[in-house]
């Protein structure tokens, strides 16, 4: 059997956007569904890895936990101005220690196309799919 692979997606839902971040780990779901949350800005491969910022989250539910940890990054994309494109996760049962590695915006080399106002608790899934693949994934309103 094949491990499975890493990579991210979007999905439609109504006025919304929907991510999805796959991976063999629970882990590397997180971080694809976080390259997901860029890519609806931009092309996460456009974003240079030029400042790390840490991220701390503790939820006892991993679909809450996903939802706080996008949110965190939501957050980070705000108040900062930075986009990320690199992104490392541990989990610790209820915690998710995190790095995420960006620069700040720039209109012309990043053309963002929509702001971000927060992942929801809609289409909210966390687990294991029947060919053992971790995806994580929900509904962000843009």
């Amino acid at each position: 059997m094949n491990a499975p692979q890493t990579r991210w997606e979007h999905f439609e839902h109504q006025a919304d956007i929907g991510v999805r971040g796959i991976g063999p780990s629970k882990a590397d779901a997180f971080v694809q569904a976080a390259l997901a949350l860029t890519a609806i800005i931009t092309e996460p491969g456009t974003v240079a890895p030029l400042q790390a910022v840490e991220i701390v989250c503790e939820e006892p539910d991993q679909e809450l936990l996903l939802v706080d940890w996008l949110n965190a990054l939501i957050y980070e994309i705000a108040t900062r101005k930075m986009l990320f494109g690199r992104f490392e996760v541990q989990l610790d049962g209820p915690r998710l220690r995190a790095r995420a590695w960006g620069e700040p915006i720039q209109t012309r080399k990043h053309q963002p196309t929509v702001e971000i106002k927060g992942a929801t608790f809609t289409a909210l899934k966390v687990g294991q799919d029947d060919s053992g693949a971790w995806v994580a994934e929900c509904v962000v309103d843009v």
